[in-house]
């Protein structure tokens, strides 16, 4: 038997790829290395026939024809930054279809090229298909995402200018390999700096920062207007006002300068601020109140500023009249606040206790009126009061400092402060509350008030729930004085000196001693004050020590003093003093030494010796009350009331 057959011809016959070759023929009759011999020999020819044994991206099923060839697929350019464009290319030979992924894309197109616009680093793949197979491509578009330049700033400066005067724009940037301005030529590369424009009509000139990923622009405004001359307020003065009422309106105007113009008040503290409740518009300079709070006269330095950052500056006088006539409502005609203790019709003798008279060194000194219109300018002089209606909202107020009698009470945002908030003095503050809906009439006073924008702050504070009543605060508690006294009842003020007259012909009378200040007081009081803050101490019969910050009785007074002057002592004109002849051409002051004779005046606080105390009003008339200067305190002497005391804890009086 023969090994093998074997085609001596060397025909070439098909192979199952559909190729040709030599036909080899191995016999079933072979032992087994030669079968496996036989088998590795046509293995070999189909491999060849398959042209050849490699890897690759097609992928088609056998006996069906060649996939596609896919000659190149390119990105120009394969990075760009975020926002741009890169061409997607290619050229492919036998393929019925091509796609691009991630995305939409598909083409029949053998070569070509898309536009894409990623966001981020992308691989796309081109995958080009026929019906053998598919054959892929892929490449990779870098996505750079460096951020656009920043524009720290780009101003003018100065923003206004006259025709043919220069303006500096200035910038500061980060990120920009190249900046321009327009209008105009300027470019740089600096990432701040400086040119000057001189623009012959108003311009807005835009900055461009810009780098790889793109532009960021910013503008800045320059005026250009004829001089308009110097900056000034042309208004110089404002109507007067009444304190409860709402104001006429007074609007501030300025020239000059480069409008718009803002309007302001000074925050000087050497200066007032506006009269409380009244408000100024910052873009109209209208001063308006629905409510004025305040009294008296202020003068408040009012500002102007125009588009250049100019100011210029006015002090404008705003003349607030008050409106104090419940002043005289508060406490009962039967109070000893409202009692006569003039000689002629009460008798009621001198005070002849050795705590009773003033300190000698202090009778040279004059009666001065702490009080008027333009006597303390440019701020009002004296102590305001308000009146509120019963149901006046209640506000939190905050002691910090003495006695509390409230932690809430009807405490208006325009309620007047003594010297203004601006003061740092006594800084006191009088509500009045009215009576109704049920409610009695009440006196609130706080020392140091300070409003907070809603709430109050004071030092200390006092109250009368009832001041239809003649109830006392108790005694050593303290009130928002020094005397432990109420202030409102005991101000000398121009409603009732003017009466139903006029300020410069008067028809009043003032039925209360009005309260006065000494240097310094004894540190003991007598009715109907309640508190002393004073120096100096006095010896019983027997001599012991009375405790200082005590009251001492005008009835037993004490054996011996080392100062006199006590708080809530009433101390009257002398009959044999004449009124001064100045009192003929001074009405308002001749109502008040009328009073000195009948009321006389109360020692209430420590302050200027002779210090006479009312409320501040446009209505005084300061050369008038200059007449009181005329008096001395030697011209006055102490006068015995105890005859006239129900009680120490009430201002009743007997008779």
């Amino acid at each position: 038997m023969r090994l093998y057959n074997y085609n001596s011809s060397n025909d070439l016959i098909s192979t199952p790829s559909g190729s040709y070759g030599k036909a080899y023929m191995c016999d079933r009759g072979l032992n087994s290395s030669g079968a496996y011999l036989c088998a590795l020999v046509l293995i070999l020819a189909a491999c060849v026939g398959l042209l050849g044994c490699g890897t690759s991206s097609s992928n088609s099923p056998s006996g069906k024809g060649s996939v596609p060839t896919i000659t190149s697929f390119t990105a120009n350019p394969t990075s760009i930054n975020s926002g741009a464009n890169s061409t997607l290319s290619w050229a492919a030979a036998g393929a019925t279809s091509l796609a691009i992924t991630p995305g939409t894309f598909t083409s029949t197109s053998a070569s070509g090229s898309t536009t894409m616009n990623p966001t981020a680093t992308t691989t796309y793949t081109l995958t080009a298909t026929n019906a053998t197979g598919a054959a892929t491509s892929t490449l990779t578009v870098t996505v750079n995402t460096t951020g656009k330049p920043t524009i720290i700033s780009f101003t003018a400066s100065p923003s206004s200018i006259t025709s043919g005067e220069s303006s500096k724009l200035s910038w500061a940037t980060t990120g920009a390999t190249s900046l321009a301005i327009t209008p105009g030529t300027f470019t740089s590369t600096a990432a701040s700096g400086s040119t000057s424009v001189s623009p012959t009509a108003t311009t807005t000139y835009t900055l461009s920062a810009t780098n790889a990923s793109g532009s960021t622009t910013s503008m800045a405004k320059v005026t250009v207007g004829a001089s308009g001359g110097a900056l000034v307020i042309t208004t110089t003065s404002c109507p007067n006002g009444t304190q409860g009422a709402a104001f006429a309106g007074c609007t501030i105007v300025a020239s000059g300068g480069f409008p718009p113009y803002t309007f302001s008040v000074g925050t000087n503290p050497n200066f007032p601020p506006l009269p409380e409740g009244m408000s100024l518009n910052a873009t109209t300079g209208n001063l308006s109140s629905s409510l004025i709070g305040g009294q008296g006269t202020y003068a408040p330095v009012f500002v102007v500023t125009d588009s250049t950052n100019t100011q210029a500056t006015q002090n404008i006088s705003i003349a607030i009249n008050g409106n104090n006539s419940f002043l005289a409502t508060i406490f009962p005609s039967t109070s000893i606040f409202h009692h006569r203790v003039d000689a002629a019709t009460t008798n009621l003798p001198v005070d002849t206790s050795p705590a009773a008279p003033m300190y000698s060194g202090y009778l040279p000194a004059t009666v001065k009126p702490f009080f008027g219109n333009n006597s303390n300018a440019p701020f009002p002089n004296g102590i305001p009061a308000i009146q509120v209606p019963y149901n006046q909202a209640n506000v939190a107020v905050t002691t910090t400092l003495y006695q509390s009698y409230f932690t809430s009470g009807p405490i208006p945002a325009n309620a007047p402060v003594e010297g203004t908030s601006n003061s740092t003095g006594d800084r006191h503050v009088l509500v009045y509350v009215k009576a109704a809906g049920g409610n009695n009439p009440a006196l609130y006073e706080m020392w140091q008030g300070t409003y907070e924008g809603g709430p109050w702050t004071d030092s200390s504070n006092a109250l009368w729930p009832n001041v239809s009543s003649n109830a006392l605060t108790p005694q050593g508690q303290g009130t928002s004085d020094a005397a432990g006294l109420p202030v409102a009842p005991l101000l000398a003020n121009a409603d009732e000196v003017i009466g139903t007259g006029t300020p410069s012909s008067p028809t009043g009378t003032i039925q209360h001693p009005i309260r006065f200040t000494l240097n310094h007081i004894l540190n003991y009081w007598v009715w109907p004050a309640t508190q002393t803050a004073g120096v100096g101490s006095c010896t019983a019969t027997g001599g012991a020590t009375i405790p200082t910050e005590s009251e001492i009785s005008q009835s037993t007074p004490p054996v011996s003093c080392t100062m006199s002057g006590p708080a809530g002592e009433i101390y009257r004109l002398k009959a044999s003093v004449a009124t001064p002849s100045c009192a003929s051409t001074s009405p308002q002051a001749e109502i008040i030494i009328t009073a000195f004779r009948n009321y006389g005046i109360i020692l209430a606080d420590n302050g200027d010796s002779g210090g006479l105390i009312g409320t501040p009003d446009a209505r005084w008339n300061d050369n008038d009350l200059a007449c009181l200067t005329s008096l001395t305190l030697s011209d006055f002497e102490p006068v015995n009331v105890s005859s006239l005391m129900v009680s120490n804890d009430s201002g009743a009086t007997s008779h």
